[in-house]
């Protein structure tokens, strides 16, 4: 296997050589190792994309709305990413957004990943039958790991979930009572024993 790291590396040089910025470049290499350590077959799809890159002229969104649309070719996964980066704090306030006509998706996804993280956020994407939902960017959660991920997507929502606990209220009441059976009372020697107890004034 390759390590990560030379994941990360390669395919920072090779967006270089794609005819991104090596700032953009950067960001590429850190999404490409994110993806495939979720176990996302990253590295395929950024080849792919290369590929057609010379051929294809894909748009870029710079300011993201909550809905954006293409003019008629597909979008850029890699500047969408970055962007999304860069003013998630904003399209936050949206509560969720759109894009039609997205080339590679997955792509997006790590970037999306560690949007997540910068919000502190759920975050819940989809597109064709694919849903995933973004953790913190402590994983990735998806309903086609035994499916082939399509190139292009005509319409990518994403949405921005509130933070709630998986739990209700009288579960998290019944595991505190039992947690409580391992509290220990608090007792004369315990105290006596306990740092900063004591009548000895070593000054």
């Amino acid at each position: 296997m390759k390590s990560f790291s030379e994941i990360e590396t390669t395919a920072k040089r090779a967006s270089r050589a794609a005819g991104f910025s090596w700032g953009i470049a950067e960001e590429v290499g850190k999404s490409i190792r994110l993806s495939e350590l979720f176990g996302f077959p990253a590295i395929k799809h950024l080849n792919q994309y290369y590929q057609n890159k010379k051929k294809e002229n894909f748009e870029e969104v710079k300011l993201i709305n909550k809905i954006n649309k293409s003019n008629g070719s597909f979008f850029c996964p890699i500047m969408l990413g970055v962007n999304f980066i860069d003013q998630v704090k904003n399209i936050e306030t949206l509560k969720k957004c759109s894009v039609e006509n997205l080339a590679y998706p997955l792509l997006l996804l790590s970037f999306l990943s560690r949007a997540s993280e910068i919000i502190g956020k759920k975050l819940f994407i989809s597109f064709d039958d694919c849903k995933f939902l973004l953790n913190f960017n402590l994983s990735i959660s998806s309903n086609i790991w035994d499916k082939e991920m399509p190139m292009l997507a005509k319409k990518v929502e994403i949405s921005f979930l509130n933070n709630e606990d998986n739990f209700s209220d009288q579960d998290w009441k019944n595991l505190y009572k039992l947690a409580e059976d391992t509290f220990v009372e608090e007792t004369d020697s315990l105290k006596e024993g306990a740092a900063g107890a004591g009548l000895t004034d070593n000054d």
